[in-house]
């Protein structure tokens, strides 16, 4: 099967599944309902342009819309590339809430389905997240830790269910609280009260390590988070980003072990959807970024492989989305087959980024 068959095939299924779980609540099925309808005619247009014009359009993006954050978590790899600091003046600079209104309606006038909103945290950029709120014709998937969602956010997800939050945790409160500090469990814990009270879909994100698969994956943990109401979870395998933290990565027998699990889990859970990356790739034939699947835009606009790959030789403010799948650097990548290059775990570009880096020069 082809890439582009599989993966719409594959949002088809999360859209399905996605309408079941919410079918109790009929404001969360209208809305299910209708961007099944949207993303039927989203994966048209992304066949037609490639067939009218060569260009394969992805169906995700990845938007790192924040360049700060409120926390200081252990290893961040967005604080470890200069992305995310305490205060805007120390940060990279970014784009406009009218400059990524102007990227998002145009990924989404090409068949785009999905642009995770990253950072940072995200939920410190409003504005931007107003903007997302309104291209009606995608979904967001929000990556925040979880900590500001109070009142008005609530008011703001409520008004616009294309809005999703996904509240990274790292397993048990003591391993959250370690990482991003004291507290920080309990109060992601008070967010997912909220939303769940609200009746909003949400999701979790979890950095899965060597140490803490087995708990991550339990059944304990996952009726855990079921009962907090968490209809999708994304298991995110750990990139060593730091000095000595190796070993918390995963070897090929974790990749294996991580497959079998997610076949279980799929199998056994109904009413919530799993995703893991990049364990899922294997699948689809080997790495999505580079515009294969997805790419990642910067802060400051640049079109980058993925987020764990910040090269780049094109500004999406600059060429747009379109240009950008066309930029020299994605091509050069996906021409090499760098995608399906062999690598452990966590990210195949990042455990090449020597190779990647002289591609962009």
């Amino acid at each position: 099967m082809q890439l582009n068959e599989y993966m719409s095939g594959s949002i088809r299924n999360i859209m399905a599944k996605a309408y079941r779980n919410v079918l109790t609540n009929p404001r969360e099925a209208k809305f299910a309902y209708k961007m099944q309808r949207l993303f039927e005619k989203s994966e048209k247009r992304r066949r037609q342009i490639r067939e009218t014009d060569g260009i394969d359009v992805p169906p995700f993006l990845i938007s790192s819309i924040a360049t700060t954050c409120n926390l200081h978590c252990k290893g961040c790899y967005a604080r470890s590339i200069g992305i995310a600091n305490d205060s805007a003046s120390d940060s990279k600079p970014t784009l406009s809430p009218e400059q990524w209104r102007t990227i998002f309606d145009e990924a989404a006038s090409l068949g785009v389905n999905f642009s995770l909103l990253a950072g940072g945290e995200p939920m410190m950029r409003r504005d931007i997240l107003e903007q997302a709120a309104e291209v009606k014709e995608m979904i967001f998937p929000i990556f925040t830790n979880g900590t500001l969602i109070g009142p008005n956010n609530i008011s703001l997800l409520r008004e616009h269910l294309n809005l999703v939050p996904v509240i990274s945790i790292e397993g048990t409160a003591s391993n959250t609280d370690d990482r991003r500090g004291q507290g920080v469990f309990k109060r992601a814990l008070m967010s997912m009260e909220m939303l769940k009270s609200e009746q909003l879909f949400f999701g979790t994100s979890i950095t899965v390590t060597t140490e803490n698969l087995q708990h991550v994956t339990s059944r304990q943990f996952v009726e855990q988070l079921q009962s907090y109401g968490c209809k999708i979870v994304f298991y995110v395998e750990y990139v060593p980003i730091e000095p000595g933290t190796e070993h918390l990565a995963f070897g090929d027998e974790h990749v294996k072990q991580m497959e079998t699990i997610m076949e279980e889990l799929r199998t056994q859970y109904d009413d919530i959807i799993f995703l893991s990356f990049p364990g899922d790739e294997k699948e689809l034939g080997g790495c999505l970024a580079s515009g294969r699947g997805f790419f990642h835009i910067g802060p400051d606009g640049s079109a980058e492989p993925c987020p764990f790959s910040p090269f780049s030789d094109s500004n999406v403010a600059q060429i747009g989305v379109r240009g950008a799948l066309q930029s020299p650097l994605f091509r050069k990548i996906r021409a090499a087959h760098a995608l399906g290059w062999e690598h452990t775990g966590g990210c195949t570009l990042y455990e090449h980024r020597e190779e990647i880096e002289q591609m962009a020069i």
